[in-house]
């Protein structure tokens, strides 16, 4: 059902920072800025040879990524994402075998314009899960 590693969401307390980081220390090129308002965060991308890398930095005070701050400061892998081909039949098709997706269960457009779901990270090794339509 899973595709390929579409990115590692990192999140940062400061992306202005984080951004100099990649770019400075790590040679990286970094997209513009990009407010994600339903999402609650601004991101930027880090292009890969073979993936990317999505760094998160808190939208508004209501943001889910200020609660991840505030008990990891210094900020930290926030979730994964996966490509899947059909998001509705991959939500059901999860949702059959119990795992719990986020929000109302509807997707959501993500940052790259295409539909997005979250799913509980109790389901899948602490880890929270992002999946993407390709």
């Amino acid at each position: 059902m899973i595709g390929r590693l579409n990115h590692v969401a990192i999140a940062v307390p400061n992306l202005a920072s984080a951004v100099l980081l990649y770019q400075q220390t790590l040679g990286a090129e970094v997209s513009p800025p990009l407010p994600q308002p339903d999402h609650g965060v601004t991101v930027v991308f880090i292009q890969l040879p073979n993936t990317k890398i999505e760094l998160l930095e808190p939208l508004g005070e209501t943001s889910p990524i200020t609660k991840f701050l505030e008990r990891n400061p210094d900020g930290g892998i926030h979730h994964i994402c996966y490509e899947v081909e059909d998001i509705l039949a991959a939500r059901e098709r999860l949702r059959g075998e119990g795992a719990r997706v986020l929000g109302d269960g509807e997707p959501k457009i993500g940052a790259h314009g295409k539909p997005v779901l979250f799913l509980h990270p109790k389901d899948f090794n602490g880890t929270l899960i992002e999946l993407e339509q390709i």
